[in-house]
This record gives structure tokens, sequence and C-alpha cells, in this order.
């Protein structure tokens, strides 16, 4: 039998008549039928990060089905989720539960929802922003970005210095041949 969700003090959450609507468009989003979860906890069963998240994977399914909009788009748990589709791949019913979690990454910054956590979302900006620009990632690049932007220049330094002699991080960053290409979709209307 299903567990009922929880919030983060312990209190039990209960079906939000205005936000039953919320698995419907997921669903849309998504492209996967969030009500055919039934609560095995599978997925979370799977997932490597589990034990850092506030709900996990099961959790988050839960609370969409309960219509819990705020406390969805504001968890830890889509933000931790590094889509590995560990998840989606163990399923019984074949829900993508990693593109939940992206739809739900989604809504939370088109709707201006608090980010539990804004240095995941900085970071994933960096990547954005050195793959427009050449087509790849540029870890170095990257990383000195993420770094000045959270203020944090001598964190992990000695982990940079150790990839640098293992050639993990390359000075100069490498590009596509046709970045034309891959610039249009960056130009996509939601992005203005």
């Amino acid at each position: 039998m299903a567990q009922p969700a929880s919030d983060n003090s312990g209190r039990p959450l209960r079906l939000d008549p205005a936000g039953l609507r919320l698995a419907d468009r997921l669903s849309r989003l998504s492209r996967t039928q969030v009500r055919s979860c039934y609560q095995c906890r599978t997925c979370s069963g799977g997932c490597p990060f589990f034990a850092a998240m506030d709900y996990g994977p099961h959790g988050v399914m839960r609370l969409a089905l309960l219509g819990q909009r705020q406390e969805l788009l504001t968890c830890d748990t889509i933000w931790l989720c590094v889509g590995c589709h560990t998840c989606s791949a163990c399923c019984p019913m074949a829900i993508d539960v990693a593109a939940v979690m992206d739809a739900l990454r989604q809504m939370a910054l088109q709707e201006g929802a608090a980010v539990a956590e804004p240095g995941v979302l900085a970071f994933h900006r960096e990547v954005l922003r050195a793959i427009e620009s050449y087509g790849r990632t540029h870890k170095l690049e990257i990383m000195l970005r993420y770094k000045a932007g959270q203020r944090q220049w001598l964190k992990d330094f000695d982990l940079g210095l150790r990839m640098l002699a293992k050639r993990k991080l390359h000075l100069l960053p490498s590009r596509i041949k046709r970045p034309q290409t891959l610039r249009r979709l960056f130009r996509l209307p939601w992005r203005r």
C-alpha cells in the first residue's frame, strides 16, 4: 500500500483539488503518463542520488498526483536529478520519470518559483553557455565561470590541478565544424 506523501517537516500532504490538473499538464509536457504511477517506489530504489533528495522520484510522482504544485516546484529533488534515466528504465509502468523532472524544472523557471538549489541552476547555465559558444562543453571555462559566479575561486582548486595534470581539462576549447546549425537551437522563442 502506498505511503502518504509528507512535507519536509513530516506532516502528511493532502489532495489539492485546485492542483488536480497538474498531473495532466506534466503528462503533456513530459509525454508520459504520470497518472499510471502506482507508487511501487522502484524509481527511488534505483536512483543514485536518492539519499540527497528531499522526496525522491517516487515522492515527486506522488506530489504530482496529489496536485501539490508549490511543493513540487520548490523541492530539492527536481534540481538534484541528474537525468541518468535509471528511474525511467526500471519503472514497471514505463513512466519517463526523468522527463517529468525536466518538465518540473521548466515549469519552475517559467513560473519564477524559488529555485531550491541555485548552484545547480547556475552550473546548468554555464554548461549551456559553453555549448552555445563552441558546440561542445569546455570544462575548464565552465568551471572557471561557475566558480567566479559563486565566488569560490579556491574551492576544489587542488582537484582542478590534478585534472589538468591528467589531461582531463583542456586549456583551449574544441569546436564543432558547423556551429551555426547548433546556434539556431539557442534562438528559440523561450529564450527571449
